[in-house]
């Protein structure tokens, strides 16, 4: 193979519209922007605007609150918790803290702590000490044989 021959896939590039190239093109003089007014010229910005109408972001209630100093948990499923210790990425054999977690791979971070839900199976009796926890997952590490330990999380900045 030449580089004269490398070429792309059909109808991988579309062709460029040219705009404003003579009367020929069928795109001249005002390159299909029609005329006079704010969309004919550049640097139009009229995001919500529906020509005097009250828009519609404004016509609604505004709904909800989102707190602002909210605590957020990285989540962490069982089932996920036994695929990496068959990996052989967990010991299953000492406790399994949030750092461990982490530097495993099972998450990014931990943001302001890590949250145990049962979603999978769970079959090795571990032991667990995280941030958060729901029933079910407490209740299946304590079927399984294990412990899952929940310390409480930071206390938000007030």
């Amino acid at each position: 193979m030449k580089l004269n021959e490398l070429h792309d896939n059909p109808g991988a590039a579309k062709k460029q519209k040219r705009v404003a190239r003579g009367p020929g093109s069928g795109k001249g003089k005002t390159a299909g922007r029609g005329i006079k007014g704010q969309k004919s010229r550049s640097g139009v910005a009229i995001g919500g605007y529906e020509g005097g109408q009250m828009p519609l972001y404004r016509r609604l209630p505004k709904r909800g609150f989102n707190k602002p100093n909210r605590l957020e948990f990285a989540v962490v499923n069982l089932g996920l918790i036994e695929k990496f210790i068959a990996l052989g990425k967990l010991d299953a054999k000492s406790e399994i803290t949030e750092d461990m977690i982490v530097a495993a791979g099972l998450t990014k971070s931990k943001h302001d702590g890590i949250r145990i839900l049962a979603k999978g199976e769970i079959k090795t009796a571990i032991k667990l000490n995280v941030t958060g926890a729901s029933a079910s997952a407490i209740e299946a590490v304590a079927a399984a044989g294990g412990t899952l330990t929940v310390k409480p999380a930071r206390v938000a900045a007030e």
